[in-house]
């Protein structure tokens, strides 16, 4: 029996300054992770191309692509990012998008398959905003759809923050359905308008939460039947996240993947996992807390018998 499709790119962790507050050594630790555990071995990883500008194309502005990708993003476009800009960094991302276009590509062939990156949702169609330089969901969503691969996407959005960027790329695209479960008090301080928002106070904790997740699944799934769910797994809804005000544990972390794979994968619905945002100082916690996807997605690979 075939293993579960991990898509993984050494380029993932460029360096950034000393004490910068994205975690970008979370991706590398990711994996270390996951390997020392053996739930995968780094030969079995699969390694992504880079994504070119024409697929970029579909979701942004190609002005963008460009001054992005040459290094001639102004101080206030970096300001409003939050990273520096690297040739690293730069190569990263297109590795990045081509990494959860990959993960996508498998998910549809064989069922469910994860990324140990992605979920850049805050970028917009002209602009990088919140540490996203370009939109890896919705290229997705408009390269399938595009290429006739599905006839339906929906995006199903857990990071603690609103999908803004996403929201606004897609929406006027009926075919891509957009759903943000994300903290009401958090950013961005402007939220967009999502296909489905559904705001949650501050402070909710694994019971409650879970419930929201489930009936929203429950209605959504059968109402949209789509082809395939794109499904952000941020753990900045952790209890100890830097930027997130939810109260989930990692049993919260872990029933919530379970319940998500169940819903779409018990209804015959294929999944492609990408991991959203965690955050912390200490960068090995927040790698074990992504984690909890992966290890969810291999329960149900194998109870599902899928490959």
């Amino acid at each position: 029996m075939p293993s579960l499709p991990l898509v993984f790119h050494d380029d993932y962790s460029p360096p950034l300054p000393e004490g910068h507050r994205f975690p970008m050594e979370k991706f590398r630790l990711l994996r270390e992770h996951l390997v020392a555990s053996g739930l995968t071995t780094d030969a079995t990883l699969l390694r992504p191309e880079l994504c070119p500008h024409e697929i970029l194309a579909l979701a942004h502005d190609p002005a963008y692509i460009r001054r992005y990708c040459s290094g001639e993003m102004s101080r206030e476009e970096l300001r409003r990012l939050g990273l520096p800009w690297s040739p690293q960094l730069a190569q990263r991302t297109l590795r990045a998008v081509g990494g959860s276009l990959l993960t996508a590509e498998l998910a549809l062939r064989h069922g469910l398959a994860c990324h140990l990156a992605g979920g850049t949702h805050h970028a917009h169609y002209d602009q990088a905003s919140g540490f996203c330089i370009f939109n890896d969901l919705a290229v997705i969503a408009l390269y399938l759809l595009e290429s006739g691969r599905v006839g339906r996407v929906l995006i199903f959005d857990c990071d603690v923050h609103q999908g803004d960027g996403t929201a606004r790329i897609l929406e006027r695209i009926p075919a891509a359905v957009t759903v943000s479960l994300h903290c009401e008090k958090n950013f961005p301080v402007r939220k967009a308008q999502s296909d489905w928002d559904i705001p949650l106070p501050a402070g909710m904790g694994d019971s409650d939460y879970l419930k929201v997740v489930n009936e929203t699944l429950d209605y959504l799934l059968p109402l949209y039947q789509p082809d395939l769910v794109l499904y952000d797994a941020g753990v900045d809804v952790h209890r100890d996240d830097a930027l997130g005000l939810l109260e989930l544990t990692d049993a919260g972390l872990a029933a919530r993947d379970d319940a998500v794979l169940e819903h779409c994968l018990g209804r015959d619905i294929p999944v492609c996992g990408v991991i959203g945002g965690g955050y912390d100082r200490d960068h090995a916690a927040v790698a074990r807390r992504h984690s909890s996807l992966h290890f969810a997605a291999a329960r149900a690979w194998q109870r599902y018998g899928l490959g």
